[in-house]
Parts: structure tokens; C-alpha cells; sequence
């Protein structure tokens, strides 16, 4: 497979989504949001982007499977042709309230192992873009990861999991310990370009728990390519599924690790 080639293809499909999503922002009022949960957002350009980038992706690669945010589909974890990743809109909350900080999307996987992503703003205009072995690149430019060599002067994202207000664990423990550790930690809403912005080194590492693998599969190509690190909180490869990742340039991950490994307690209850 010409993992060139298929990346173009999809970029200039996640450009065609893009133009959706610019279209309809900020006029998404907030009487137009449905919710799947307590706090987790849906709207009609949600789905209007996913409806375009599975109809492009099926005309592009038909043999291919897909699995995207909104509308299901194929096991990604089962055997068989590759298989597309799409979040049609990370960033939903922000999208809806006007919040200017949100992506697009789409990687493929081959044999269960991301070799095409592509990352989009499309307020921004910036596309992040990686291939398996050939580098990760912003709007055509390569990129690398920071230089930052220990925690107290990193720069820091995460996130929290749609069940937080219920959960024993969502988070808040280990982000205590990094906001007391580090140079700082933003949650900026949209896991894919926190992810895009430690591969380019806005960002010097990310954590977060209970994420999806559309939220993650892109990014973690994009850090790996950079010259980064993805992993799960032991440090292992497969964090694939969401369910824990750390990413960082590389140079903190280890300190990293050791701090998640302080927070991972879940809170006591009262009494």
C-alpha cells in the first residue's frame, strides 16, 4: 500500500469536513446539541462531517472497514482489511458553545497499528499529517517534538472522562500531581490536538483515561513519528483503545509515568 498516496486522500477529505464544520461555527446554538450522556455533546455537524467522510472514504477504499465516532462500525480490533479511525468533530463541547478549538480526525489502521493519520483544525487551517516511517509534518512542514528535558519546566494537556461527575477516577488526582509538578497543564477540550500539539511541541506531554480509539489513533502516530512516546500508564505500547494514554516528547515520559503512578489512587470516600 502507498501510505503517501492514501494520506493525500485523506487529508483532502478531512479538508472537505473541515468545510463543514467552518461553515456551521459559531452558529451551532446550544438548543441544537443533543447529549449521549450527563456531558457528552452531539450535533447535527457532527454528523453532517461523518456522513461526508464515510461517503468519501467508501468511494476512495471500498475494501476498507471503518469505525467512526457517530455511527459505529467494524471491530477495530478484529482481524481483517484495514480499517478507518474518524472523530468527525473532537471538540464537540467547544464547537457548541463557540469555543474555537476543535479536530477532525482520520487515521488507518493495518494489522491493528496506525500507518496513516491525519489531524485537522479547521479553524486553524492546520493539517498535521504522519505516515508509518515517513515522518510527521504540519501544513507540509516537518515536525518534532520538544526539547524540554524534565518535568518542572514542562507544558502540559489533558483531559476528563465524560463519566467524572460519577466515577471514583476521573483524573483530578493526577492532574493535582502534575499541576504541582510541572510548568503547567491545560484542558483544552479536543484529545486529538492535544496530541497534534505534542507531536509539533506546543505541548510537552498529555495524559488522559477513557478516551476512544478515533480520539487517539491519529495523535498517537503523529508523537511517534515526531520522535515522541505513546503509552499506556505502564509504560507499554498498546494504548491504542484510549482507555490510558501518556504521550510526551520522550525526555519526560519516565517522570511522567512516575507521577500517574502517584495519582492513580481514586479519592477516599467521605467518612
Amino acid at each position: 500500500m502507498d501510505y503517501e498516496a492514501v494520506l493525500q486522500t485523506a487529508i483532502s477529505i478531512a479538508h472537505e469536513a473541515g468545510a463543514v464544520v467552518r461553515e456551521a461555527f459559531p452558529r451551532t446554538a446550544l438548543d441544537h446539541v443533543s447529549f449521549k450522556g450527563t456531558v457528552d455533546p452531539a450535533t447535527e455537524t457532527d454528523t453532517a462531517a461523518e456522513e461526508l467522510i464515510v461517503s468519501r472514504l467508501r468511494a476512495a477504499f471500498p475494501h476498507h472497514r471503518i469505525l467512526a465516532e457517530e455511527g459505529g462500525g467494524d471491530d477495530w480490533r478484529a482481524s481483517g482489511p484495514p480499517i478507518w479511525l474518524i472523530d468527525p468533530l473532537d471538540g464537540t463541547n467547544n464547537f457548541a458553545h463557540g469555543f474555537p478549538h476543535v479536530g477532525i480526525s482520520l487515521a488507518l489502521l493495518v494489522e491493528g497499528r496506525p500507518v496513516v493519520g491525519v489531524a485537522y483544525d479547521p479553524l486553524r487551517d492546520e493539517t498535521f499529517a504522519a505516515t508509518a516511517g515517513g515522518g510527521a509534518a504540519l501544513n507540509d512542514r516537518p515536525i518534532r517534538v520538544s526539547t524540554v528535558e524534565w518535568l518542572g519546566r514542562a507544558f502540559l494537556a489533558t483531559g476528563f472522562p465524560y463519566d467524572r461527575r460519577t466515577a471514583p477516577d476521573n483524573n483530578i488526582a493526577r492532574l493535582d500531581h502534575f499541576v504541582r509538578r510541572s510548568l503547567g497543564a491545560r484542558r483544552a477540550g479536543a484529545a486529538v490536538l492535544d496530541l497534534a500539539y505534542v507531536a509539533c511541541g506546543r505541548f510537552d506531554g498529555f495524559w488522559e483515561i477513557r478516551l476512544k480509539p478515533w480520539d487517539v489513533a491519529a495523535g498517537i502516530l503523529l508523537v511517534r513519528e515526531a520522535g515522541g512516546r505513546a503509552t499506556d500508564f505502564a509504560g507499554g505500547l498498546d494504548c491504542l483503545s484510549g482507555e490510558q494514554i501518556v504521550a510526551s516528547n520522550g525526555h519526560i515520559h519516565a517522570e511522567m509515568l512516575r507521577v500517574i503512578r502517584e495519582g492513580a489512587a481514586a479519592p477516599r470516600p467521605d467518612g
